[in-house]
């Protein structure tokens, strides 16, 4: 320790068993930790909403249904998006339908699982998220078989980086 009293000491000097060095990559790798997890959960709430969606468009007229949904959120209905879209779902049978929602609704269900698990950095939620992220890397290729999107790209993209980046932590931590 220095010998004039108004110089800083260094915190190594004072507390040796600091490790310093360590603590930025750890604090950057807990903030990765939740970019991830905010992600997941932000996919797993917009599935969840998708699937209320679905499940009230069983019980009510669909058009009506989702013609009030166009007007309450006044999105121009003769956009080419927007009609491709109405008339994809407007094409659905009640089977169709039923089968989407439960389909989205697990979905949902097992983002919604990761993003918690991984919000609270339990080790499970980190191999949970390796193995359902991964599994489901086929798919996404090839649905960006059939269409190439921007999004989509993004969305593989973004995956590949999370299934990385989480072996990485696993492997480093065992």
């Amino acid at each position: 320790m220095s010998a004039v009293p108004w110089r800083r000491a260094d915190p190594r000097e004072v507390m040796p068993c600091l490790k310093l060095e360590a603590m930025a990559p750890e604090r950057k790798t807990a903030f990765t930790l939740l970019l991830i997890a905010l992600f997941k959960l932000a996919k797993g709430l917009l599935l969840l909403a998708v699937g209320i969606g679905a499940v009230k468009l069983l019980h009510h007229d669909d058009a009506e249904t989702i013609s009030g949904w166009v007007r309450l959120l006044r999105v121009d209905p003769d956009n080419r998006f927007v009609h491709g879209i109405l008339t994809r779902v407007l094409g659905l049978t009640t089977r169709q339908l039923e089968a989407a929602s439960v389909g989205t609704f697990i979905y949902a269900a097992l983002l919604l699982t990761e993003g918690v698990g991984l919000l609270l950095r339990k080790r499970w939620a980190e191999y949970f998220t390796i193995i359902t992220t991964a599994g489901l890397i086929p798919l996404e290729l090839y649905e960006l078989s059939k269409h190439i999107t921007v999004a989509k790209i993004a969305i593989l993209i973004i995956n590949i980086a999370i299934v990385a980046y989480l072996v990485a932590r696993v492997r480093r931590n065992r």
